[in-house]
């Protein structure tokens, strides 16, 4: 909570400076959603799928990729979501709003889901910051149903997992970048019989191959 208090001060000194310095918000080019591969090696994207109006609307996302991804070998399955924000603020310029990236741990209960473990965890794949990538680790429930979900933030060259830095470098970023543009990148995996040792591999196994394809559609 401390944490969180002293970033949204930090977006309030950030508002100030930002207003001084009077610069034009940057959109860096980048590759729509469209034209991602949907095989990664072992991998199928065997369903694209489309959110809502009204989904994609509350998100306030302006490109996504959510399509189930899955491996013929081992008959496993992931869901991937990359949601991509060109501003994470209100178009009058009044600070962090209705374009910020949403927390999955906020949003699952309201659709049901109980989470019952969540922990940041240092994410050691190939194509992310050496000892500096973080991602929150959750498992969810819903009646029977148990899910692996992995999700991070991916801004501007970072990849973390803290709400309170995401708010703190959309400031820092925005006074001294003029950007505010990022993602999330989310992973949700079915756990079959209790066997999240399966779940946890079918992540290790795609999640390079995604990581590995996302700079042309998530700048640095």
């Amino acid at each position: 909570m401390i944490k969180l208090l002293v970033a949204i001060a930090f977006i309030g000194a950030d508002l100030y400076v930002y207003q001084w310095m009077a610069r034009d918000a940057l959109y860096p080019e980048r590759e729509s959603f469209e034209s991602f591969p949907l095989t990664l090696d072992e991998w199928q994207c065997a369903d694209l799928l489309e959110m809502g109006d009204d989904v994609e609307k509350n998100l306030g996302v302006t490109d996504y990729l959510l399509c189930s991804y899955f491996n013929a070998e081992t008959r496993e399955r992931v869901e991937i979501y990359v949601g991509y924000h060109e501003s994470q603020v209100r178009e009058e310029g009044g600070g962090a709003g209705e374009n910020s990236i949403h927390p999955p741990a906020h949003c699952l209960p309201g659709s049901g889901w109980d989470i019952i473990a969540n922990k940041s965890v240092e994410l050691d794949l190939p194509g992310l910051p050496e000892g500096g990538a973080t991602a929150k680790r959750l498992i969810i429930a819903k009646g029977d149903l148990r899910q692996l979900v992995y999700y991070w933030y991916q801004s501007r060259g970072r990849v973390i997992s803290a709400d309170w830095q995401k708010i703190l470098y959309v400031g820092w970023d925005r006074a001294t970048r003029s950007r505010t543009d990022g993602a999330l990148v989310r992973f949700t995996i079915q756990i079959v019989r209790g066997d999240e040792e399966t779940a946890e591999r079918a992540f290790r196994s795609l999640a390079p191959r995604l990581i590995e394809n996302l700079p042309p559609y998530v700048p640095t």
